[in-house]
């Protein structure tokens, strides 16, 4: 951040090695300097607005800090060999940080804080610009390999392993991912500053085109500054919590960032991959749908009095609203781009016959190219298809309307097959197939909308309803639940049937749970079976607590196997979902016990599915940080046991990480390309040899899992000195001020553990940079098995390597403690009132920091944690001392909280902290 004249930034006096590094593979350290550049400028510019919009003094306090806290930082990496995290400081640089900290009052605290939250804005854009950068410049040499994720790089994978063209193809068909959005934790930016970030964005790959002008880079310099300019002048807090209607909003503009242009590319990235590799021609038009959006944004009631049946309307009308609009605009430009004429071409038979049968019957219809242009009838044919549009946008019922996407999709067939039958297949391909793509992905109802309520509800109102239900009589509860089902039996029949298609059912635990959801949805008046027009209402029960994990595959066998089931099952094609929660397992038992019962519960249900003859499709309830199991959710699927994969796969996209996967078209074909692969290759491993891992593996990771589960309860959950330290030693009852959700942090009013949501637990500890649920007990039941005997420590080494639910159990488990900071989490524990229970607590947590990670660099051969992944490790490093300050600052205000300084003056650079640290770690909870 220096304060010297302005000077051109990205100025390229080189535009050959600006290319070069433009293209440079990913082995050649010159790849990295486009992001090395972006980073430096984008500090320049923040370095040069703080003294122009707040003084020299500002930017010399922010720099002072920033200096200390580097300084401390690598002191502190020298000595950690010898000394534990909370040791291995530099008291006086710490010290001196800490009273340069409680020197400041709270407008020139918000403003440092601001100034390293805007940094970590800047930093993030340029890294998000790089992943882009790179996946360009993967494309671009078909000889180097390609990405180990890619689409052609798992072909070849299946290729090499003796896969045939054929049966690949034919897998290839199985494959059906469905992400689906969530909104908490919500991105914690304001549209505001997300639209400001987005034209900062713009900039930076403009930027990136040769050759590049010493003007058009002054040009760009400036407009970023503007930009830059403009964030700081703007509030970045809300101030106020977002409603559902917010959220759900912010859940559909990625369709229109990413989505709308993403999805076609992906199938003609398949049809490019299956030509380079096996030397054969997939038509595109007649492969499946690989991707099907869902959403719960508007239909996730558990514990969010907020959503009500009115938000679930809202939710379909939203929806339905922004992808007419996006048809509208489709067809729009469809026009503008068809003018073959008559006089040039032929046109089919029954284009002509269906146009003059829509103008026979569709009076006042505006023709774009004028009522006397017959000879050019696509266009003609096009003013019908956008006025039949216009009418379905405006009321489901109106005369002229759609009746359906299909019906839709038929007249679009029809263009699309009278210019191939025309000499105007180059047409159809380049201008039709998209948009064909796009109605057989999002018809009109965008995607499905899942519906979510606790059993626990579900339960109180059936046993308030009894055998005659008298709903003059029920409670405020009751009247609701009913009032739901009867609403999704109305919007059923209103919108798309397939819009409202899954019932989640939190907190399942038997299977009286399913049944009673079917009980209720068939007293509001809801058709649970499929049917020809229909699809159903399928109830999906969420297993989320170790417990029901462990009794998932039995709960669903006695379904399965209950006569009252069975007509339902043959209903939905012997399709049934199940869901595994990954969140409130880890909360309930630990990282490792977590992974491994959800592991066990996924093979359980497979297995039971095969025994009654059901198709099994997985829910992944998977959260955004390690901590509520989140990592790559490529080596997530093929994670999975062997064998146990039908093709078909549900995973959540948290609200917090929509924005690092799909707010570019690029970013988000690349996450969809990776699941898709992912997904093929789990397919059709089921066959290999090595399916079965070998029984001491399982039987040693079992004994870890007791052992983990074990300390994790008595230590962690079970401990109430441990809740009592979280809720003072970090800022969770600090998650309010940040305003990020509509949902409240507790399902309930109690203070114990259960009452708390997994995500705010998740929060707390990330915040404070304890990152506890990401490595609390791996370490101890890591170190018992390895002292158990002789050959323990090799054969966790081995296992290490061989079984990859254990890989990446490890991986994420590495990334996690990378992540946390005894340091800082030091620091924070100091708010702790109670001087025995703060000591008692830190010094259990940080024992068993330093042995976890000791165990993982002992299993994993390395010196330092990520030592096999040094760019994220890099990463961290660099982004930890820009982190510190806000953290610090966060502690001093959280202190003068305590000591009684007015909360609502405190509130919103305290929300400023709790944005810039998510900024900064890249994760909310």
């Amino acid at each position: 951040m220096a304060t010297s004249k302005p000077k051109p930034l990205w100025r390229a006096d080189d535009q050959a090695a600006r290319l070069a590094e433009l293209t440079a593979h990913s082995d050649e350290p010159a790849k990295d300097h486009p992001l090395r550049r972006d980073v430096r400028s984008l500090g320049a510019v923040l370095g040069q607005v703080l003294v122009e919009q707040s003084g020299k003094e500002l930017f010399d306090s922010v720099e002072e800090l920033r200096r200390l806290l580097i300084e401390h930082r690598e002191t502190a990496r020298r000595e950690t060999p010898r000394h534990s995290p909370a040791q291995a400081t530099t008291p006086e640089l710490m010290l001196k940080a800490q009273e340069l900290v409680s020197s400041m009052d709270l407008a020139r605290a918000y403003q440092v804080t601001k100034a390293f939250a805007t940094y970590f804005e800047l930093t993030n854009l340029a890294e998000t610009n790089h992943r882009k950068r790179r996946r360009r410049a993967g494309k671009l040499d078909r000889e180097h390999p390609p990405l180990p994720g890619s689409f052609r790089g798992t072909l070849l994978r299946m290729k090499d392993a003796g896969i045939s063209a054929d049966d690949a193809a034919a897998a290839l068909r199985q494959i059906a991912i469905t992400p689906v959005f969530t909104a908490h934790p919500t991105e914690v930016a304001r549209q505001t500053v997300l639209l400001k970030r987005r034209r900062i964005a713009r900039q930076l790959e403009r930027l990136d085109r040769l050759p590049l002008t010493a003007e058009d880079a002054e040009d760009c310099e400036n407009n970023i500054r503007a930009e830059v300019t403009s964030l700081w002048q703007t509030d970045e807090v809300r101030m106020a919590k977002p409603t559902v209607d917010d959220e759900i909003r912010m859940g559909l503009r990625y369709f229109q960032l990413s989505l709308f242009d993403a999805l076609p590319k992906i199938y003609v990235e398949v049809v490019e991959s299956f030509r380079d590799v096996y030397g054969i021609e997939l038509d595109e038009a007649t492969l499946p749908n690989f991707v099907q959006p869902g959403s719960w944004i508007g239909g996730d009631r558990d514990g969010n009095p907020l959503v009500t049946p009115a938000c679930i309307r809202g939710a379909l009308e939203m929806a339905r609203a922004l992808i007419l609009r996006e048809y509208l605009y489709d067809v729009e430009s469809l026009s503008d781009r068809l003018s073959s004429s008559r006089r040039q071409t032929g046109v089919a038979e029954e284009l002509l016959s269906r146009l003059k049968h829509y103008e026979r019957t569709i009076p006042g219809v505006h023709l774009a190219w004028g009522p006397h242009n017959t000879s050019e009838s696509y266009r003609r044919f096009l003013s019908y298809m956008f006025h039949k549009l216009q009418q379905s946008r405006d009321a489901v019922d109106a005369p002229a309307a759609y009746s359906s996407a299909a019906e839709f999709e038929a007249d679009l067939a029809l263009v699309r097959n009278s210019l191939q039958a025309n000499r105007g297949e180059r047409l159809a391909n380049a201008y039709v197939g998209s948009l064909l793509r796009k109605v057989r992905t999002f018809g009109f109802h965008l995607h499905t909308l899942d519906i979510r309520q606790h059993a626990s509800v579900h339960a109180r109102v059936i046993e308030e309803l009894g055998p005659t239900p008298d709903r003059s009589t029920n409670s405020a509860e009751s009247r609701e639940l009913l009032e739901t089902f009867r609403t999704i039996a109305k919007l059923k029949r209103t919108y798309p049937s397939h819009s409202i298609r899954q019932y989640i059912i939190s907190g399942a635990e038997s299977e009286n749970d399913v049944l009673t959801v079917v009980r209720l949805a068939k007293v509001g008046g809801v058709q649970v079976e499929g049917s020809e027009d229909d699809p159903g209402l399928m109830p999906v029960p969420l297993f989320e607590s170790i417990a029901s994990l462990r009794a998932a595959g039995g709960v669903m066998r006695r379904l399965w196997g209950d006569p009252e089931y069975q007509p339902l099952l043959d209903s939905w094609g012997r399709w049934q979902e199940v869901m595994l929660g990954y969140s409130d397992s880890n909360k309930d038992g630990g990282m490792l016990t977590s992974t491994w019962e959800l592991y066990k519960a996924h093979r359980e249900l497979h297995h039971a599915a095969e025994e009654h003859g059901v198709k099994l499709r997985l829910f992944h309830g998977r959260g955004g940080t390690v901590g509520r199991g989140g990592g790559p959710t490529h080596a997530a699927i093929l994670a999975q046991p062997p064998g146990c994969f039908s093709g078909q796969i549900r995973v959540t996209e948290q609200g917090e990480v929509l924005n690092w996967k799909y707010s570019d078209p690029v970013l988000a074909e690349w996450n969809l390309e990776l699941m898709i692969a992912a997904s093929l290759e789990a397919l059709t491993r089921r066959g290999e040899a090595q399916a079965a891992q070998p029984t001491r593996w399982e039987e040693a990771i079992e004994e870890m899992s007791q052992e983990a589960y074990r300390v994790y309860r008595r230590e962690i959950a079970d401990n109430p000195d441990v809740l009592e330290y979280f809720e003072q030693a970090t800022p969770v009852n600090e998650l309010e001020t940040a305003r990020i959700g509509s949902r409240p942090s507790r399902r309930s009013k109690g203070r114990r553990l259960e009452d708390l949501r997994a995500i705010p637990w998740v929060f707390g500890w990330m915040q404070s940079r304890h990152a506890v649920p990401a490595w609390f007990g791996v370490g101890h039941a890591l170190e018992q098995f390895a002292k158990g005997g002789p050959g323990h420590e090799q054969l966790l080494r081995q296992i290490t390597r061989g079984f990859p639910v254990f890989s990446e159990l490890i991986r994420n488990v590495e990334l996690g403690m990378a992540k946390a900071d005894l340091g800082i989490a030091s620091v924070y524990s100091g708010l702790v009132k109670n001087a025995e229970l703060r000591k008692r607590v830190f010094s259990m947590l940080e024992d068993e920091f330093l042995r976890s990670r000791r165990m993982i660099l002992r299993v994993t051969g390395q010196r330092e944690l990520l030592g096999r992944n040094r760019v994220l490790a890099r990463s961290i490093r660099l982004r930890n001392p820009y982190v510190d300050p806000m953290s610090l600052i966060q502690v001093e205000l959280l202190r003068r909280k305590q000591r009684g300084e007015q909360s609502s003056e405190l509130e919103y650079p305290l929300g400023a902290t709790i944005n810039g640290i998510a900024a900064g770690l890249h994760n909310t909870g």
